[in-house]
């Protein structure tokens, strides 16, 4: 039976949780969740494609002549 002690020491040492601390922020919407309902979720826009590190930047000599032949 020594789990059973050991199980009485910790529940004894556990402390109580606080209450949490009121915020008006969290209270607001609350009510307004109550009153209106969820929002929908957030959809995600298809951004332009990168033209990528190339066109931000000028060619330089060396690809050009590359390039040229």
């Amino acid at each position: 039976m020594p789990t059973s002690r050991t199980y009485t020491i910790l529940v004894l040492a556990m402390t109580k949780r606080k209450p949490a601390r009121f915020s008006a922020a969290k209270a607001v919407k609350a009510n307004a969740r109550e009153r209106v309902g969820q929002p929908k979720p957030s959809r995600v826009l298809p951004d332009a494609p990168r033209t990528g590190r190339q066109a931000k930047h000028k060619p330089k000599l060396e690809q050009m002549l590359r390039e040229a032949e």
